[in-house]
Protein backbone atom coordinates (compact mmCIF):
# COMPACT_ATOMS: atom_id res chain seq x y z
CA UNK A 1 0.00 0.00 0.00
CA UNK A 2 2.70 2.56 0.82
CA UNK A 3 4.59 4.03 -1.86
CA UNK A 4 8.08 3.62 -1.53
CA UNK A 5 9.81 6.58 -2.93
CA UNK A 6 7.47 8.76 -0.60
CA UNK A 7 10.06 10.99 1.92
CA UNK A 8 7.49 10.61 4.53
CA UNK A 9 7.41 6.82 4.60
CA UNK A 10 11.37 6.80 4.28
CA UNK A 11 11.43 9.54 7.02
CA UNK A 12 9.37 6.72 9.49
CA UNK A 13 11.63 3.55 7.75
CA UNK A 14 14.43 5.90 9.49
CA UNK A 15 12.65 6.50 12.57
CA UNK A 16 11.48 3.10 13.26
CA UNK A 17 15.75 2.31 13.31
CA UNK A 18 16.39 1.72 9.36
CA UNK A 19 17.83 3.57 6.54
CA UNK A 20 16.69 2.67 3.45
CA UNK A 21 19.51 2.70 0.39
CA UNK A 22 19.90 5.64 -1.87
CA UNK A 23 18.48 7.94 0.52
CA UNK A 24 17.98 11.31 0.25
CA UNK A 25 18.90 13.06 3.47
CA UNK A 26 18.77 16.58 2.58
CA UNK A 27 15.42 15.78 2.20
CA UNK A 28 14.62 13.56 5.12
CA UNK A 29 16.33 15.83 7.35
CA UNK A 30 14.68 18.49 5.99
CA UNK A 31 11.54 16.72 6.76
CA UNK A 32 12.41 15.25 10.28
CA UNK A 33 12.76 19.13 11.08
CA UNK A 34 9.33 20.43 10.00
CA UNK A 35 7.66 17.62 12.37
CA UNK A 36 9.98 17.97 15.07
CA UNK A 37 10.99 14.63 14.94
CA UNK A 38 15.03 15.39 14.29
CA UNK A 39 15.83 13.90 17.74
CA UNK A 40 14.08 10.61 17.65
CA UNK A 41 16.76 9.60 14.88
CA UNK A 42 19.17 9.48 17.73
CA UNK A 43 18.09 5.78 17.33
CA UNK A 44 19.16 5.39 14.27
CA UNK A 45 22.29 7.10 14.29
CA UNK A 46 23.21 5.44 17.48
CA UNK A 47 23.36 2.17 15.51
CA UNK A 48 26.57 0.59 13.32
CA UNK A 49 25.17 1.53 10.58
CA UNK A 50 27.67 2.52 8.29
CA UNK A 51 25.18 3.66 5.30
CA UNK A 52 24.31 6.88 7.31
CA UNK A 53 26.65 9.94 6.74
CA UNK A 54 28.56 11.01 9.32
CA UNK A 55 27.33 14.38 9.47
CA UNK A 56 23.75 13.50 9.27
CA UNK A 57 25.06 11.74 12.89
CA UNK A 58 26.64 14.71 14.05
CA UNK A 59 23.74 17.15 13.41
CA UNK A 60 21.28 14.62 14.94
CA UNK A 61 23.39 14.30 17.70
CA UNK A 62 23.70 18.15 18.50
CA UNK A 63 19.76 18.58 18.10
CA UNK A 64 19.48 15.37 20.28
CA UNK A 65 21.93 17.16 22.88
CA UNK A 66 20.24 20.53 22.99
CA UNK A 67 17.06 19.10 23.41
CA UNK A 68 17.71 16.68 26.66
CA UNK A 69 18.75 20.24 28.02
CA UNK A 70 15.60 21.74 27.15
CA UNK A 71 13.69 19.07 28.40
CA UNK A 72 15.51 18.77 31.64
CA UNK A 73 14.35 22.62 32.11
CA UNK A 74 10.99 21.42 31.54
CA UNK A 75 11.09 18.63 33.38
CA UNK A 76 12.22 21.11 36.29
CA UNK A 77 9.34 23.63 35.62
CA UNK A 78 7.07 20.47 35.62
CA UNK A 79 8.45 18.80 38.71
CA UNK A 80 7.85 22.92 40.88
CA UNK A 81 4.30 23.55 39.22
CA UNK A 82 3.22 20.13 40.65
CA UNK A 83 4.71 20.51 43.87
CA UNK A 84 2.94 24.25 43.97
CA UNK A 85 -0.49 23.20 43.15
CA UNK A 86 -0.15 19.92 45.74
CA UNK A 87 0.06 22.62 48.16
CA UNK A 88 -2.97 24.34 47.45
CA UNK A 89 -4.74 20.59 47.69
CA UNK A 90 -4.81 20.47 43.79
CA UNK A 91 -3.40 17.51 41.93
CA UNK A 92 -3.14 17.93 37.95
CA UNK A 93 -3.70 15.96 35.15
CA UNK A 94 -0.61 15.61 32.92
CA UNK A 95 -0.84 15.83 29.35
CA UNK A 96 0.93 15.08 26.48
CA UNK A 97 4.64 15.93 26.76
CA UNK A 98 4.08 16.35 30.76
CA UNK A 99 3.39 12.78 30.71
CA UNK A 100 6.63 11.70 29.04
CA UNK A 101 8.96 14.37 31.12
CA UNK A 102 6.79 12.74 33.98
CA UNK A 103 7.64 9.11 33.16
CA UNK A 104 10.15 8.73 30.75
CA UNK A 105 13.91 7.81 31.14
CA UNK A 106 16.19 11.16 30.45
CA UNK A 107 17.43 9.88 27.36
CA UNK A 108 14.13 8.86 25.99
CA UNK A 109 12.27 11.83 27.35
CA UNK A 110 15.48 13.96 24.95
CA UNK A 111 14.07 12.24 22.16
CA UNK A 112 10.48 14.57 22.49
CA UNK A 113 10.25 18.36 21.20
CA UNK A 114 7.81 19.92 23.18
CA UNK A 115 6.33 23.65 23.21
CA UNK A 116 4.98 23.95 26.45
CA UNK A 117 3.63 21.76 29.45
CA UNK A 118 -0.04 20.84 29.58
CA UNK A 119 -1.35 19.77 32.67
CA UNK A 120 -5.49 19.73 33.21
CA UNK A 121 -7.04 20.33 36.54
CA UNK A 122 -11.17 20.37 37.23
CA UNK A 123 -12.70 23.24 36.40
CA UNK A 124 -13.28 24.21 40.06
CA UNK A 125 -9.83 24.06 41.21
CA UNK A 126 -9.04 26.24 38.17
CA UNK A 127 -8.56 30.04 40.91
CA UNK A 128 -7.11 28.08 42.52
CA UNK A 129 -4.51 26.60 40.13
CA UNK A 130 -3.96 30.13 38.69
CA UNK A 131 -3.07 31.30 42.57
CA UNK A 132 -0.93 28.99 43.15
CA UNK A 133 1.75 29.47 39.78
CA UNK A 134 1.04 32.95 40.42
CA UNK A 135 3.08 32.52 43.67
CA UNK A 136 5.42 31.24 41.60
CA UNK A 137 5.96 34.19 39.53
CA UNK A 138 4.07 33.06 36.42
CA UNK A 139 1.59 35.57 34.75
CA UNK A 140 -1.47 35.03 32.24
CA UNK A 141 -0.03 35.59 28.61
CA UNK A 142 -3.63 34.13 27.59
CA UNK A 143 -6.99 33.16 28.99
CA UNK A 144 -9.93 31.88 26.24
CA UNK A 145 -13.06 34.34 26.84
CA UNK A 146 -15.33 33.20 29.37
CA UNK A 147 -18.11 32.20 25.98
CA UNK A 148 -15.41 29.56 24.75
CA UNK A 149 -16.28 26.12 24.49
CA UNK A 150 -12.91 25.09 26.00
CA UNK A 151 -11.34 27.17 28.32
CA UNK A 152 -7.53 27.14 29.44
CA UNK A 153 -4.97 30.04 30.76
CA UNK A 154 -1.44 29.78 28.68
CA UNK A 155 0.73 30.91 31.39
CA UNK A 156 4.74 32.74 30.87
CA UNK A 157 7.66 33.73 33.05
CA UNK A 158 10.52 35.02 31.72
CA UNK A 159 13.09 32.95 33.06
CA UNK A 160 11.48 29.64 31.39
CA UNK A 161 12.11 27.94 28.27
CA UNK A 162 8.28 26.83 27.71
CA UNK A 163 5.10 28.27 29.23
CA UNK A 164 2.31 26.50 30.66
CA UNK A 165 -1.21 25.85 29.15
CA UNK A 166 -3.15 25.13 32.04
CA UNK A 167 -6.74 23.49 31.13
CA UNK A 168 -10.28 22.49 32.09
CA UNK A 169 -11.09 19.76 29.81
CA UNK A 170 -9.24 17.09 27.83
CA UNK A 171 -8.40 18.42 24.54
CA UNK A 172 -10.82 18.07 21.59
CA UNK A 173 -14.89 18.52 21.79
CA UNK A 174 -16.23 16.89 24.77
CA UNK A 175 -18.56 15.20 22.59
CA UNK A 176 -15.95 12.35 22.10
CA UNK A 177 -15.65 11.90 25.84
CA UNK A 178 -18.87 11.19 27.04
CA UNK A 179 -19.11 7.37 26.56
CA UNK A 180 -15.83 6.78 28.41
CA UNK A 181 -16.99 8.53 31.82
CA UNK A 182 -14.60 10.34 34.11
CA UNK A 183 -11.11 11.00 33.23
CA UNK A 184 -9.77 10.15 36.25
CA UNK A 185 -11.72 7.07 36.20
CA UNK A 186 -8.59 6.11 32.92
CA UNK A 187 -5.56 7.39 35.12
CA UNK A 188 -3.23 6.55 38.13
CA UNK A 189 -1.48 8.41 40.40
CA UNK A 190 2.19 9.12 39.96
CA UNK A 191 5.13 10.86 41.42
CA UNK A 192 6.59 14.19 40.05
CA UNK A 193 9.82 15.35 42.00
CA UNK A 194 8.48 15.85 45.35
CA UNK A 195 4.63 16.14 43.81
CA UNK A 196 1.77 14.24 42.63
CA UNK A 197 0.19 13.84 39.81
CA UNK A 198 -2.58 12.25 37.63
CA UNK A 199 -1.33 9.88 34.43
CA UNK A 200 -3.82 8.78 32.12
CA UNK A 201 -3.12 5.03 31.28
CA UNK A 202 -1.08 4.13 27.93
CA UNK A 203 -4.98 3.75 25.99
CA UNK A 204 -6.82 6.72 27.42
CA UNK A 205 -3.38 8.78 26.36
CA UNK A 206 -3.87 7.25 22.88
CA UNK A 207 -7.33 8.16 22.57
CA UNK A 208 -6.82 11.83 23.95
CA UNK A 209 -3.88 12.50 21.47
CA UNK A 210 -5.78 11.05 18.49
CA UNK A 211 -8.65 12.65 19.45
CA UNK A 212 -6.77 15.42 19.64
CA UNK A 213 -5.02 15.93 16.20
CA UNK A 214 -8.04 14.90 14.12
CA UNK A 215 -10.58 17.08 15.49
CA UNK A 216 -8.74 19.52 17.02
CA UNK A 217 -6.20 19.72 14.89
CA UNK A 218 -8.69 19.12 12.14
CA UNK A 219 -6.01 16.46 10.78
CA UNK A 220 -8.79 14.43 9.86
CA UNK A 221 -10.84 16.23 7.61
CA UNK A 222 -7.58 18.25 5.71
CA UNK A 223 -5.93 14.34 5.32
CA UNK A 224 -2.99 15.12 7.92
CA UNK A 225 -0.82 13.30 9.87
CA UNK A 226 1.52 14.77 13.14
CA UNK A 227 4.76 12.19 12.58
CA UNK A 228 5.72 13.09 16.08
CA UNK A 229 2.52 11.93 17.86
CA UNK A 230 2.32 8.77 15.55
CA UNK A 231 5.72 8.09 16.91
CA UNK A 232 4.38 8.82 20.68
CA UNK A 233 1.32 6.32 19.55
CA UNK A 234 4.34 3.59 18.98
CA UNK A 235 6.02 4.20 21.89
CA UNK A 236 3.02 3.91 23.92
CA UNK A 237 2.05 0.32 21.95
CA UNK A 238 5.25 -0.62 22.57
CA UNK A 239 5.47 -0.20 26.02
CA UNK A 240 4.96 -2.97 28.93
CA UNK A 241 1.19 -1.98 29.72
CA UNK A 242 0.98 -1.25 25.71
CA UNK A 243 -2.64 -0.20 23.92
CA UNK A 244 -5.46 -2.04 24.41
CA UNK A 245 -6.58 -1.56 20.83
CA UNK A 246 -10.51 -2.82 21.73
CA UNK A 247 -10.55 -0.82 24.59
CA UNK A 248 -9.45 1.87 22.85
CA UNK A 249 -12.11 1.57 20.10
CA UNK A 250 -14.84 1.59 22.45
CA UNK A 251 -13.90 4.84 23.62
CA UNK A 252 -15.36 6.60 20.64
CA UNK A 253 -18.92 7.63 20.96
CA UNK A 254 -19.91 7.05 17.15
CA UNK A 255 -19.15 6.27 13.63
CA UNK A 256 -16.78 9.39 12.98
CA UNK A 257 -14.48 8.78 15.99
CA UNK A 258 -14.14 4.87 15.35
CA UNK A 259 -12.79 5.83 11.66
CA UNK A 260 -10.43 8.53 12.77
CA UNK A 261 -9.41 6.25 14.91
CA UNK A 262 -8.68 3.37 12.83
CA UNK A 263 -7.12 6.09 10.55
CA UNK A 264 -4.38 6.35 12.95
CA UNK A 265 -4.12 2.71 13.51
CA UNK A 266 -3.84 1.96 9.70
CA UNK A 267 -1.12 4.67 9.75
CA UNK A 268 0.59 3.07 12.87
CA UNK A 269 0.86 -0.32 11.38
CA UNK A 270 1.95 0.19 7.83
CA UNK A 271 4.76 3.61 8.80
CA UNK A 272 5.99 1.73 12.15
CA UNK A 273 4.98 -2.57 11.91
CA UNK A 274 2.94 -1.84 15.23
CA UNK A 275 0.85 -4.85 15.43
CA UNK A 276 -2.94 -3.87 15.21
CA UNK A 277 -5.50 -6.20 14.65
CA UNK A 278 -6.02 -6.90 11.20
CA UNK A 279 -9.64 -6.20 11.67
CA UNK A 280 -9.43 -2.52 13.24
CA UNK A 281 -7.26 -1.93 9.84
CA UNK A 282 -10.69 -2.72 6.91
CA UNK A 283 -12.83 0.05 7.35
CA UNK A 284 -13.11 1.70 3.88
CA UNK A 285 -12.95 5.03 5.22
CA UNK A 286 -9.95 4.89 7.50
CA UNK A 287 -8.26 2.96 4.75
CA UNK A 288 -9.04 5.83 1.90
CA UNK A 289 -8.23 8.36 4.05
CA UNK A 290 -5.02 6.80 4.90
CA UNK A 291 -4.52 6.70 1.06
CA UNK A 292 -5.16 10.16 0.62
CA UNK A 293 -2.72 11.15 3.11
CA UNK A 294 0.22 9.28 1.68
CA UNK A 295 -0.77 10.72 -1.81
CA UNK A 296 -0.89 14.47 -0.53
CA UNK A 297 2.64 13.47 1.16
CA UNK A 298 4.03 12.59 -2.23
CA UNK A 299 2.05 15.49 -4.47
CA UNK A 300 1.53 18.38 -2.00
CA UNK A 301 -0.87 20.08 -5.24
CA UNK A 302 -3.10 17.16 -4.84
CA UNK A 303 -4.31 17.85 -1.25
CA UNK A 304 -7.15 20.95 -2.81
CA UNK A 305 -8.81 17.96 -4.84
CA UNK A 306 -8.38 15.17 -2.05
CA UNK A 307 -10.56 17.45 -0.28
CA UNK A 308 -13.57 15.93 -1.21
CA UNK A 309 -12.39 12.81 0.12
CA UNK A 310 -13.55 14.38 3.81
CA UNK A 311 -17.44 14.47 2.48
CA UNK A 312 -17.45 10.97 2.89
CA UNK A 313 -17.61 11.31 6.87
CA UNK A 314 -19.58 14.63 6.68
CA UNK A 315 -22.69 12.55 7.45
CA UNK A 316 -21.22 10.92 10.53
CA UNK A 317 -20.17 14.37 11.73
CA UNK A 318 -23.58 16.45 11.04
CA UNK A 319 -25.05 13.41 12.84
CA UNK A 320 -23.07 13.06 15.77
CA UNK A 321 -20.93 15.65 16.77
CA UNK A 322 -22.59 18.41 14.19
CA UNK A 323 -25.51 18.49 16.44
CA UNK A 324 -24.69 20.35 19.03
CA UNK A 325 -23.75 23.03 16.57
CA UNK A 326 -26.85 23.29 15.25
CA UNK A 327 -29.42 26.35 16.28
CA UNK A 328 -31.92 25.28 13.84
CA UNK A 329 -33.80 22.69 14.53
CA UNK A 330 -35.51 22.62 11.69
CA UNK A 331 -31.68 21.80 9.37
CA UNK A 332 -31.34 18.35 7.97
CA UNK A 333 -28.58 16.21 10.21
CA UNK A 334 -28.28 13.93 7.23
CA UNK A 335 -26.93 16.91 5.41
CA UNK A 336 -23.77 15.40 3.81
CA UNK A 337 -22.51 18.79 1.89
CA UNK A 338 -20.16 21.26 4.29
CA UNK A 339 -21.77 24.74 4.26
CA UNK A 340 -19.75 27.77 2.44
CA UNK A 341 -18.59 29.05 5.82
CA UNK A 342 -16.86 25.39 6.68
CA UNK A 343 -15.50 24.99 3.52
CA UNK A 344 -13.85 28.35 3.47
CA UNK A 345 -12.50 26.64 6.67
CA UNK A 346 -11.14 24.29 5.50
CA UNK A 347 -9.60 25.44 2.19
CA UNK A 348 -7.45 28.19 4.63
CA UNK A 349 -6.38 24.73 6.64
CA UNK A 350 -5.30 23.43 3.41
CA UNK A 351 -3.27 26.20 2.60
CA UNK A 352 -1.42 26.93 5.28
CA UNK A 353 1.45 24.83 6.40
CA UNK A 354 1.34 23.62 9.97
CA UNK A 355 4.19 23.31 12.06
CA UNK A 356 4.68 19.43 12.78
CA UNK A 357 2.03 18.04 10.44
CA UNK A 358 2.71 16.36 7.11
Amino acid sequence: MVFPSSTLVKLCQCLGGEAPSNLDWVAVLELANNTLTTPSLIDLVDRPDRSVPEDVKAFVREIYRRNALRNDLLRAQLEEAVAALNERDVIPLLLKGSAILATSAPERRATRIMADLDILVEPDQMETALRALSGLDYQSHFRTPPESRKQYTELKRPRDVGMIDLHQAAPGPDYFYRSSGKLLEHCMPVSVGRGAAYLPTPTFQAFMLIIHDQFQDHDYWVGEVDVRHLVELRDLANAAQGIDWNRLMSFAPGRLARNAIAKQLIALAEFFDVDVPVELRKLFIPQLQFRRLLLQSRFPLARWPLLAVAILDYGNYRKELGAEYQTDSRRNVTLTLPRADTLRHFFGLVGNHRIGKV
